[in-house]
């Protein structure tokens, strides 16, 4: 396990040889995730988001769900406008 001091400005040195193994260049976005009282965190790298890509995947795309979406509001709309177009009867 390594340790780290972190400075007054709040800055952390994430040690070399974890640098390499995990592929963090300059640059490279990191994201921490609280556990509790504990602190992880997850470089978002290439090989990370190949790693997630599809992992939330549906049977549907997200585009065919809009379409249909879409295609339920614009029939709503026309039966909101056949409904306001026919005359009212008066009694």
């Amino acid at each position: 396990m390594d340790s780290v001091y972190v400075t007054t400005r709040g800055r952390i040195v994430i040690p070399a040889r974890l640098r390499r193994k995990l592929c963090i260049k300059t640059g490279t976005k990191v994201c921490f995730i609280e556990h509790g009282r504990n602190i992880s965190f997850q470089p978002v790298t290439k090989e990370y988001v190949r790693s997630v890509c599809g992992m939330l995947k549906d049977k549907t795309s997200a585009t065919t769900e809009l379409l249909i979406e879409r295609k339920k509001d614009r029939e709503r709309e026309q039966a909101k406008r056949k409904g306001l177009s026919t005359p009212r009867r008066r009694s």
